[in-house]
């Protein structure tokens, strides 16, 4: 290993030309941690949010954008048994994800699915942390429930689909356009809507309303979500695309035993992301092994290129993942 590398910086808090290209010292390996020389880097919302300056990295955690990756395991700190140097593996990163090497946790890793590539593996990390906590561990989703979840063809949305559907549930979803519909409907979704002209209370009123809702627009949604739930139903936010303040009948939820819930999973501790990992490994693992759920890409970039990934991604017409070519394969 080198003693220095290169990775990308947001030089101030801005638009995506604030991504530019720098020379960082190596990351080491600290206790319980590996170093990964990364091959690809997955784009989340999360990194626009902080590049735009309003997502603050936690205390301790790398400056640099990045939350999932996948590469090759370099180094190893004290106190790792899991992983060896030479292994092949993805993993959920506190940041730092844009660059030729990251360190994390060793316990926030995954081994690479049998059949999968580097580039596919690098976009499980993040939405599959996501939507395992909060769809099933929040949320509670079981099978044979209804479930909706809004952005269906985000990377977030096309995750959620595919694992609520192979658990058991019946599916609904909100997507931006016809073709983005589609693809929901692909993944097996059973009902899929364009919310620029139809109303989503109105669906899933017709169904008997939906158990659980994933959510990560609020503003406006977050009373039209309480509507749509099913009496016992439960609302687990995620993001406030379109603002976190509204006004709310507190009354339906107790009338109608209903649950408002949620979590970021950046700040959570070290401890409950090696439990969020546990539980992947075991259930849904096999289920990625099998070709049962698959992420579903959307566009790769080259690492220089990590402002054209950005303008991509807040331009709103990708359907799946975008990734950050690093390395590569």
């Amino acid at each position: 290993m080198t003693k220095t590398m290169r990775a990308v910086e947001i030089t101030n808090p801005g638009g995506p030309e604030v991504l530019q290209i720098c020379e960082r010292p190596v990351p080491e390996a600290g206790h319980g941690q590996v170093v990964l020389k990364v091959a690809y880097a997955g784009v989340n919302r999360p990194d626009t949010l902080q590049r735009a300056g309003s997502y603050a990295p936690p205390a301790g955690a790398s400056d640099l954008p990045g939350l999932e990756a996948s590469g090759e395991v370099v180094a190893i700190g004290d106190g790792v048994s899991e992983y060896a140097v030479g292994d092949m593996v993805c993993a959920l990163l506190p940041g730092g994800g844009y660059a030729e090497y990251v360190a994390t946790p060793a316990r926030h890793c995954l081994p690479i699915p049998k059949g999968m590539g580097l580039k596919e593996a690098a976009c499980l990390p993040e939405t599959y942390f996501t939507v395992w906590t909060n769809v099933f561990m929040r949320g509670g989703l079981k099978a044979g429930e209804k479930f909706l979840v809004h952005g269906g063809s985000s990377g977030i949305g096309t995750t959620a689909i595919q694992l609520a559907n192979a658990f058991g549930a019946r599916v609904f979803t909100t997507a931006g356009s016809a073709d983005k519909c589609q693809v929901c409907l692909e993944l097996g979704a059973e009902q899929a809507i364009n919310y620029r002209d139809d109303d989503f209370v109105t669906m899933m009123k017709a169904v008997g309303g939906a158990d659980v809702i994933l959510d990560m627009v609020g503003g406006d949604y977050i009373p039209r979500n309480i509507k749509a739930l099913a009496n016992d139903g439960r609302l687990v936010q995620i993001a406030f695309l379109q603002g976190p303040v509204v006004e709310v009948n507190f009354v339906m939820l107790m009338v109608r035993r209903l649950t408002i819930t949620g979590s970021t999973l950046r700040p959570q501790s070290d401890l409950a992301k090696a439990q969020i990992a546990d539980a992947l490994r075991e259930q849904v693992w096999p289920l990625l092994e099998a070709g049962k759920v698959a992420p579903v890409m959307d566009s790769e970039f080259d690492f220089s290129d990590a402002a054209k990934a950005h303008a991509r991604m807040e331009g709103s017409g990708h359907i799946g993942k975008i990734v950050l070519k690093v390395a590569g394969d």
